[in-house]
């Protein structure tokens, strides 16, 4: 089988929410945060997976010019500095490369600019023409998507080159049709809030009662120009939900009970599949 060149982008800000490559507190004890990308990682490294994909690069699009990106990924930084908290381990190799060695910076400069604006939907227009010559440079059969806090337009157009080539890996299940459907950024607080019997409106705060549900997973879908709205390719619903539980208890469950199998499932199935 030859392999496919597999890309992965993400938004450093949206990791260092979740304290990835950080121990977290757990009910009476602490717990290893480990990023997606380290999971993927692992999966090339040490399973069959390696045998499908090469992975090629990590792209990130946080922009060092954005006092907000600086704000959030204050922990962190914008790259690994000897001596400071990453998000994964800073020998991390995949495949025999330092993953530090492929990440790669096309920052989204567009979110500084105001919204809906002239200028904005051209930064946006530039991103997206950046992103896309990224990928073609790097030879991108694959390209994974996780918590880029970005939607795109142009790259997922049908027809587009890059066109149900670009997946996503979202934590919460997508399809309409399912009582658990959790989708956009606030996937993981609703699912806690279902829990507690709650539905909250996050422009105004108010929160409504509603039947609990005590259960949450994850979606490997295709990514289209919506908020997780693409078809679902393969989804794993297995997290189980505590009233009591934190953000990132509940985080730490839904990556290792079904975000993780999700995408490794996923990249399996499609693996099979003909480009």
């Amino acid at each position: 089988m030859t392999r496919k060149n597999l890309v992965y982008v993400w938004s450093l800000r949206n990791a260092a929410a979740d304290k990835a490559g950080q121990p977290v507190a757990y009910k009476d004890h602490k717990r290893y945060m480990k990023s997606v990308l380290e999971f993927l990682v692992g999966s090339l490294n040490d399973t069959s997976l390696g045998e499908a994909y090469n992975l090629v690069g990590v792209v990130y699009d946080d922009d060092e010019q954005n006092p907000r990106d600086r704000q959030l990924v204050a922990d962190y930084g914008f790259a690994y500095q000897p001596g400071r908290q990453w998000l994964y381990p800073a020998d991390l190799r995949v495949q025999g490369r330092l993953v530090n060695d492929l990440l790669l910076s096309v920052p989204s400069t567009y979110r500084r600019l105001p919204r809906g604006s002239a200028e904005h939907i051209a930064g946006k227009q530039d991103f997206e023409r950046r992103l896309h010559d990224t990928l073609v440079e790097l030879k991108a059969d694959v390209v994974v998507l996780d918590g880029l806090l970005v939607i795109l337009d142009e790259l997922v157009r049908p027809g587009a080159p890059f066109a149900r080539r670009i997946m996503n890996i979202h934590p919460g299940i997508t399809r309409l049709e399912s009582p658990y459907e959790r989708r956009g950024a606030y996937a993981t607080w609703n699912a806690l809030y279902g829990a507690r019997g709650q539905v909250v409106d996050w422009v105004t705060k108010e929160t409504k009662p509603c039947e609990p549900l005590y259960l949450t997973g994850a979606s490997f879908h295709y990514v289209d120009n919506g908020i997780d709205s693409g078809e679902v390719f393969h989804d794993v619903l297995k997290t189980e939900i505590s009233p009591d539980d934190t953000i990132l208890e509940l985080r730490w469950n839904n990556f290792n009970n079904s975000l993780f199998p999700a995408l490794h499932e996923g990249l399996e199935r499609l693996a099979r599949r003909p480009l």
